[in-house]
């Protein structure tokens, strides 16, 4: 039988939209931008709840989670939040970490990370084994993938319940000096899509630049042809050749 620990006192610690199950549970189930009805925590997930931001939803999600020892599997499934793309910067935070407060990688309108401290960062990397499932709202789907993850329960991390501090404040996010104010969700979707078309850009750009150079090659390749040829034929024909005779020879 895995080994189990108690997670901190009053677990969740933070208050959210959320359904809690068995704490002893490790499964916790982010659905993004969906809301479903209880199947997550009925299949056996110790907390499942959506989450709609790339900064503080993220910061919340992971306080909670390295708050309770025994979650090992975070599954993150549900309708991607346009704009935010809360669930891509999650798999992000996860994968890459944070550089000077920016998530690395993140391609939402404000993934910035204010409360977590690098202990806090790399306890949550460490706990946690990501399961993508994005943009899936399959139930069925879902609760196989909340049962394959019990069935593989490694038992509760080797360490305490780690808690840190949330504060949400209605201020400006600040990096390297320049002040960001909060902005709204129809404006973070135009500034994705606007970083979106950049990108795409920047991606007929190459694509043109490797067409022109599969052109001039093409060309240089032909005229590097016609030179061998004529070189060939001085070598057969030291003499020159009598294209006269050859065009009218009957």
């Amino acid at each position: 039988m895995v080994e189990k620990k108690e997670p901190a006192k009053g677990w969740p610690v933070l208050k959210g939209e959320y359904d809690v199950g068995d704490p002893k549970s490790c499964v916790a189930v982010a659905t993004t931008g969906s809301h479903f009805s209880q199947f997550p925590i009925k299949a056996g997930a110790a907390i499942a709840g959506p989450f709609k931001t790339e900064n503080i939803g993220i910061e919340k999600l992971v306080a909670n989670v390295i708050s309770n020892p025994n979650i090992r599997f975070l599954i993150v499934c549900g309708s991607e939040v346009k704009g935010h793309i809360s669930g891509d910067t999650l798999v992000c935070f996860h994968k890459y970490g944070v550089k000077d407060g920016r998530i690395i990688n993140a391609k939402g309108a404000i993934p910035f990370i204010e409360n977590l401290t690098p202990e806090a960062i790399k306890r949550f990397q460490e706990q946690v084994q990501i399961i993508n499932m994005i943009d899936v709202e399959d139930e069925a789907k879902i609760t196989q993938a909340i049962k394959d993850a019990i069935a593989k329960d490694p038992g509760a991390f080797p360490a305490d319940p780690m808690l840190v501090e949330i504060k949400e404040k209605g201020e400006e996010v600040v990096e390297a000096g320049v002040a960001i104010r909060p902005i709204s969700g129809e404006l973070a979707i135009i500034q994705s899509r606007l970083r979106m078309i950049k990108n795409d850009v920047k991606d007929i750009g190459y694509l043109n630049k490797f067409t022109m150079g599969w052109y001039a090659g093409k060309m240089e390749g032909i005229f590097i042809g016609i030179v061998l040829c004529v070189a060939l034929l001085s070598l057969l024909f030291p003499g020159g050749i009598d294209w006269t005779k050859l065009i009218l020879k009957p």
